[in-house]
């Protein structure tokens, strides 16, 4: 019996992680679109059991932190491609900033869902704020960015900025277009640069 049973156990495994990266792929897709479906309305788009659900993420709440975790993953992940350590620090963070906001294009409705909880952890902002915080350090150092502030606070009121344009989004008050040009103006100023000196203040648009 202890020959067989590693391979039924990596068998089992194998088919659980399939399992568990349907339901997620579901999420994704359904509170995208529908950000109060239930976790009923995503089962039966994985194809499987409210039950199978349950059987992955104990609440819908964890449910949503793991998509949540997926995404920003992506989000990372564009932003280790967007050359955040070329150029100058002001161009580099509109970068960033377009980096992120293209996850947002993608995820318009699920972000809203993301938005609601995300003073609950703090954990899954870190890679994020990690590379917002080397980029401002090297913008401080060059001299391009405000000193007078630490890197902590200006850190902080760029994420406020970017949070308070995808709500104006979401509810509505500007487009996407409108939010994007608007974050990207408003965090170089809050770094201290005039955006008319930066290669695209737009930030994409």
């Amino acid at each position: 019996m202890s020959e067989i049973t590693p391979p039924r156990r990596r068998r089992r495994r194998s088919d659980a992680d399939r399992s568990a990266g349907a339901i997620l792929a579901a999420a994704k897709e359904v509170l995208g679109a529908q950000p109060t479906a239930s976790v009923e309305d995503i089962a039966a788009a994985a194809g499987v059991s409210r039950q199978t659900v349950y059987a992955h993420f104990k609440t819908r709440e964890d449910l949503i932190a793991a998509v949540v975790d997926v995404i920003t993953g992506e989000a990372v992940a564009e932003m280790d491609a967007a050359r955040l350590d070329e150029g100058s620090a002001a161009d580099a963070l509109l970068r960033l900033l377009d980096a992120s906001w293209r996850t947002m294009q993608r995820y318009p409705l699920l972000l809203s869902v993301a938005a609601a909880a995300r003073d609950s952890d703090h954990a899954r902002h870190r890679p994020v704020v990690g590379h917002l915080d080397r980029l401002l350090t090297r913008g401080r150092l060059s001299g391009e960015f405000a000193d007078d502030v630490p890197v902590e606070w200006l850190a902080g009121a760029v994420v406020a900025l970017g949070h308070a344009a995808g709500e104006a989004v979401h509810a509505g008050r500007m487009t996407l277009s409108e939010a994007t040009a608007a974050l990207a103006r408003s965090a170089l100023r809050v770094c201290g640069v005039d955006p008319a000196t930066t290669a695209d203040p737009s930030a994409g648009t």
